[in-house]
């Protein structure tokens, strides 16, 4: 650590000297008409700075090179050139307005040829870097590209915008540097390579698309450190008997086909109800080393029994008709909307808490997260948490804190400050960072303590 620590100071220095010469290029470029207007014999210049500006916009600071990464590389060169377009753009305006009322304010034709100049100049690198942030970057996010080209047309507000792109774009590439350092660390010693492989099992209304991940980049980051994965591809919308069922087959079915033995679970929200079934109900123990519920309303939701005693049963069946024909178009053989939902009413749970025995062969353990602040929860649960807080108190956006806790050993998870962890938050859904909170690491640590215990 204190190798890298050493390491990454000298890679600081270098990228601070390439920034200042992109700044100093970029800003005599962009003045280059003005200066060899003044100064005739300057012509030599324009050749020498058209390949030193040329080569700036191609590899803006060598020192990325350092970085782990094709898609990181990019990323940095980006918010590279956009910090070097929003210096340079001062300098050229402070260049140009004192040219214009002392220099050449005479010669009005020179003055606008070399503002033009500087705009087409300046224009180059901004856009080169904007490209390569707006197609490299997860962080920045749909809200903040639309904010951003919005704002762009804006005077002052552009300033704010740029400054809020690339100060998002430099800690991503810091982040996601030291991660990928960290994982090239600790190869060797496969942190995640189970006794058993791993069995994801997502929650009510989603599916296992292959091209759609509904676990983030938690899958890929538990791969790199040595885990075998696959998926419950079970229908999205049952009720917990009905995807019991099916996920029991699905173990069966990879203990089968693969001669593993068992599987360790880690089930998200309704999927940790479904897999309690699974064992409980259809056989799934015998084959189930350890199952991990990640948000799962073991007890329920107290607003999801209100919501459906006062929705008219008109709404009710509409909203199901609707979903159920979606679903098939979608891949579900035979989706219940209805069933699902009322599976996960507080009163429900209470019965099937009772009916679902714990297997004394399956290790069980639980987590659950909360969200501190509505607004950093991303559509619905920004909607859904204050229903949930007004019924079952404080919750992760949807499931109330008092309805997690399941099996031998249970961890509770939240932020310092206004952030939280949302329901969605914990299986990466928005492929966020989340400052306090790593939830790849964090899947890293769940998945090394099942290897740790020979499972």
């Amino acid at each position: 650590m204190v190798e890298y620590k050493k390491n990454l100071g000298g890679c600081i220095k270098l990228k601070t000297v390439f920034k200042i010469v992109d700044w100093f290029v970029i800003s005599v470029s962009a003045c280059l008409y003005g200066i060899v207007f003044l100064l005739p014999g300057a012509w030599f210049l324009i050749p020498i700075f058209s390949a030193l500006f040329l080569l700036v916009n191609v590899i803006p600071s060598p020192a990325n090179f350092r970085i782990k990464g094709f898609r990181l590389r990019v990323l940095a060169q980006g918010a590279d050139l956009l910090f070097a377009f929003a210096v340079s753009a001062i300098v050229t305006a402070v260049v140009h307005a004192a040219a214009a009322f002392f220099i050449i304010r005479d010669n009005k034709a020179a003055f606008f040829t070399s503002c033009g100049v500087a705009a087409a100049v300046l224009a180059v690198v901004f856009w080169n870097g904007i490209i390569r942030v707006y197609l490299t970057s997860v962080q920045l996010g749909i809200k903040r590209r639309v904010i951003g080209l919005l704002a762009g047309w804006v005077p002052v507000l552009h300033l704010f915008a740029l400054h809020q792109i690339v100060s998002v774009c430099y800690e991503e590439v810091r982040f996601e540097n030291e991660k990928a350092i960290l994982n090239e660390k600790r190869k060797d010693d496969r942190v995640c390579d189970t006794k058993y492989p791993l069995l994801f099992v997502h929650g009510v209304f989603f599916r296992d698309f292959k091209h759609v991940n509904y676990w983030g980049r938690i899958p890929k980051e538990l791969e790199t450190n040595g885990a075998v994965i696959y998926y419950g591809e079970h229908q999205s919308a049952r009720s917990v008997a009905d995807s019991g069922r099916e996920i029991a087959e699905r173990v069966k079915r990879i203990v089968s086909e693969t001669g593993c033995g068992k599987v360790n679970v880690i089930a998200h929200s309704k999927g940790g109800l479904d897999c309690r079934s699974a064992i409980s109900s259809f056989g799934a123990g015998e084959y189930i080393a350890s199952l991990t519920t990640i948000n799962t309303p073991h007890r329920g939701c107290v607003f999801a029994d209100y919501l459906l005693n006062k929705a008219p049963e008109a709404l009710k069946n509409g909203v199901a008709k609707t979903y159920n024909a979606a679903l098939k178009k979608l891949g579900d053989e035979n989706p219940d909307f209805l069933s699902a939902v009322y599976d996960l009413t507080a009163s429900r749970c209470e019965i099937l808490d009772t009916e679902m025995e714990d297997d004394p062969r399956v290790f069980g353990r639980s987590v659950g997260s909360k969200l501190n602040r509505a607004t950093n929860g991303k559509f619905p649960l920004n909607f859904t948490y204050h229903l949930a807080k007004y019924f079952d108190g404080p919750n992760d956006g949807l499931v109330a804190e008092g309805s997690f806790k399941w099996g031998e050993k249970y961890t509770f998870l939240t932020t310092d400050g206004p952030r939280g962890i949302s329901h969605g938050d914990m299986v990466d859904m928005n492929r966020e960072n989340i400052n306090g909170f790593d939830v790849r690491e964090f899947y890293v640590k769940l998945v090394k303590e099942l290897k740790d215990k020979g499972l």
